[in-house]
């Protein structure tokens, strides 16, 4: 059987925690001056945090890293 290859543009984009959750980036990050400055302190805090995959997608995301 071959070996599963990794997609580099998912490697790039998402990382996988010790517990085996897919995190992804948040939306609409840019840096200053952008459309972020005119948004509330808080939202851009929110902004650097990353996020989980949503359920539905985590089975294509898995393959793509190869797992």
């Amino acid at each position: 059987m071959p070996k599963v290859k990794t997609r580099s543009s998912a490697k790039k984009r998402f990382s996988v925690t010790g517990t085996g959750k897919i995190m992804r980036r948040r939306r609409h990050r840019t840096t200053p001056p952008g459309h972020l400055v005119k948004r509330s302190p808080g939202s851009r805090k929110r902004g650097r945090r990353a996020a989980e995959v949503a359920p539905s997608d985590r089975k294509a995301l898995r393959k793509m890293l190869g797992f």
